[in-house]
């Protein structure tokens, strides 16, 4: 069964939706309890925007490479590596590289910096997660949608330890879709 396009639209919104109600109310929110209730601030997103939807092959790396990832909290975790995915931001070619956790899972993570990162979002970059199961297309490509582009848990909470995004996921061009700064921004970029 394929996705219309009110379909996936509606999925995001969805979880837009319920990702607020938990940040506001729950007890396990990455949020500090004195932001929480009638003081959380809300989450601000962009506009969903289809031209930001790829579907497009991951070219993968012959050799993945394992990579050290610098902390927020000045600590470091190891990535693999896994490839690119080669897109168009408005007229911009851009290469984005895909990394796995070396924890054993098969979900990739894509986390970028762009032109309104410590403007307009989060200083430090925001995150896509692909899982195999949901983005993986039965001809083999994957769906890259930057409109799920979120925050990390830093970004609502110094106190989370967040891996920063590598060098070469530092893209010139703006990515304005996804996940805003938080509106309550008490963090230190």
């Amino acid at each position: 069964m394929s996705t219309t396009p009110d379909d996936w639209q509606a999925e995001i919104n969805e979880s837009r939706t319920n990702k607020e109600r938990y940040f506001r109310s729950s007890d396990r929110s990455p949020v500090p309890p004195e932001f929480r209730g009638e003081s959380f601030p809300g989450l601000a997103y962009y506009s969903i925007d289809p031209e930001y939807r790829f579907t497009v092959p991951l070219t993968r790396d012959d050799d993945p490479e394992t990579i050290t990832v610098e902390t927020t909290a000045d600590g470091e975790q190891t990535y693999r590596r896994v490839g690119t995915f080669d897109i168009t931001v408005e007229t911009t070619p851009v290469s984005i590289a895909a990394y796995e956790p070396t924890d054993g899972s098969d979900r990739l993570w894509v986390p970028f910096r762009d032109a309104t990162s410590g403007s307009e979002t989060y200083g430090a970059g925001r995150y896509i997660d692909l899982e195999p199961t949901e983005d993986h297309n039965d001809d083999g490509t994957w769906t890259l949608d930057l409109n799920r582009a979120y925050n990390p848990t830093c970004a609502y909470n110094p106190a989370y330890e967040c891996p920063l995004v590598p060098a070469e996921n530092w893209l010139d061009v703006p990515i304005e879709v996804g996940e805003k700064d938080f509106p309550g921004n008490f963090h230190d970029d």
